[in-house]
């Protein structure tokens, strides 16, 4: 199946924004950290200048760190080649009304160069390359993303007052499944539910987690292109909506010493038409493509990780016994493994639980399509399934640390392979930087271990 992002046309907008019931249109793209950017423009601007010509924006935004610092290095932009723009090129299949902004609505942009040329390091140009790899064999991938959060009573501008110490968590215990923990924090969820459907995502649920104030909301699967674009307004929706509320959010892999957030992403594959190719029946035979496909994953879990783990807290997350995996392997229904396989006949799908809520969908997404692409062109046998508790078995971690994650997706001839030099090269160093800035970075840990003891 597929679920639009909106059911908003251009030709709709055009009437809204002459009528006057949309002033503002939402120009945005994704960054390299998974957020989106770019500029909010009046109607009448938009339909007279945007609307067939697009917006420029910095080519620092594909370029920078987390914090918006200019970073040397890239091959993109610098200093010396003067920090020149980019188009922002509107994708009118991603229009979207903003219902918890008034007279709102958004449009999701791919990135350009000034001569219309794709800018191929872009999160959305990296899966889009990806996807047309696929088309080529006959398929299309199909899933969702299951993403957490942690809420918090206190707002933003409190939190970083405080240094985000002393946060008050809006449940006081683990409420995994809770209805009456889920219910006392009902006014935000009710909020984000129906205001997700109205941007156009199709709301399944919402429930508990594990660590306080811990949530998840459900979105039903459809093409991995617009489950991603969905995914990354839900990540600004949750925020901006707290905000509004007094609240915050943190998609942070790790916030504290309890349970990480993850963001697991379910995948399965469709012919040219339409018909589900992993289920070899009814059950839960796995057709040869979905064994290829799954030992493709597992093959490149290793070198790809990085693109699954992107930052340093990303790693503090793999723990044993924490319902995040740390072993390479496969299982049926089995969550202490990388990959799982669960449902059945056309169902029958793989779940990837190695990302946080802090990865980045297009490029994680862009990851597993490459490795089932690698593992279908070469016929890769399927290991064996981990059976039982895959955290006290003997094999192979992922990386447990940024700077090997980093080192093994540089180093990959099957990343560069399938990416490009110039992709591999660009988030290479991007990890590099991460790295860095850490490595410089006099930790609390630090101060309180060794301030008076040493």
């Amino acid at each position: 199946m597929s679920v639009t992002s909106s059911d908003l046309t251009l030709e709709q907008l055009q009437a809204e924004i002459a009528a006057g019931r949309v002033d503002t249109v939402l120009v945005a793209a994704t960054d390299m950290q998974g957020r989106l950017q770019g500029k909010r423009i009046t109607g009448r601007f938009f339909i007279d200048e945007v609307m067939d010509n697009g917006t420029e924006g910095c080519n620092y935004l594909m370029a920078a760190d987390v914090e918006m610092n200019t970073v040397d290095g890239y091959e993109l932009t610098s200093w010396e080649r003067g920090y020149g723009d980019l188009m922002f090129v509107p994708d009118y299949s991603t229009l979207r009304r903003i219902p918890w902004h008034p007279a709102t609505v958004m449009v999701q942009c791919d990135l350009a160069f000034l001569d219309g040329s794709p800018l191929s390091v872009s999160p959305r140009q990296v899966l889009k390359a990806q996807l047309e790899r696929l088309s080529t064999l006959g398929y299309a991938p199909i899933g969702a993303t299951e993403l957490e959060f942690a809420l918090y009573n206190t707002g933003y501008r409190e939190a970083m007052g405080n240094d985000y110490r002393n946060l008050e968590a809006a449940s006081t215990y683990n409420i995994d499944y809770s209805l009456f923990g889920t219910g006392q924090v009902e006014g935000y969820l009710r909020r984000l539910r129906n205001e997700m459907d109205g941007a156009g995502l199709y709301t399944e649920s919402a429930k508990g987690e594990c660590n306080l104030g811990q949530l998840e909301v459900g979105f039903r699967y459809t093409d991995m292109l617009t489950t991603c674009d969905n995914h990354v307004v839900y990540k600004l929706g949750a925020k901006e909506i707290a905000d509004q509320e007094g609240k915050s959010v943190t998609f942070m892999a790790k916030p504290n010493d309890r349970e990480g957030s993850s963001c697991h992403i379910h995948m399965s594959l469709s012919d040219t038409n339409g018909t589900p190719v992993f289920p070899a029946g009814h059950g839960t035979e796995m057709s040869e493509t979905m064994k290829h496909f799954v030992a493709g994953v597992v093959s490149t879990q290793h070198d790809f990780t990085y693109l699954y783990a992107p930052n340093i807290n990303s790693y503090k997350r793999f723990a044993d016994g924490s319902f995040a995996p740390t072993a390479v392997g496969w299982g049926w229904d089995n969550r202490t493994c990388a990959v799982r396989i669960v449902g059945h006949g056309p169902a029958l799908r793989f779940e990837q639980r190695v990302p946080g809520a802090d990865a980045n969908p297009y490029i994680a997404t862009a990851a597993l399509i490459a490795a089932g692409i690698h593992g279908i062109e070469n016929k890769l046998e399927l290991p064996e399934a981990l059976e039982g508790n895959a955290y006290t078995q003997d094999v192979r971690s992922i990386p447990r640390r940024l700077h090997d994650s980093v080192a093994a997706f540089g180093s990959s001839d099957i990343a560069r392979s399938a990416f490009g030099d110039e992709v591999v090269d660009h988030y290479t160093h991007a990890g590099k930087v991460e790295v860095a800035a850490f490595d410089a970075a006099v930790t609390d840990w630090e101060v309180r271990r060794g301030f008076e003891r040493l």
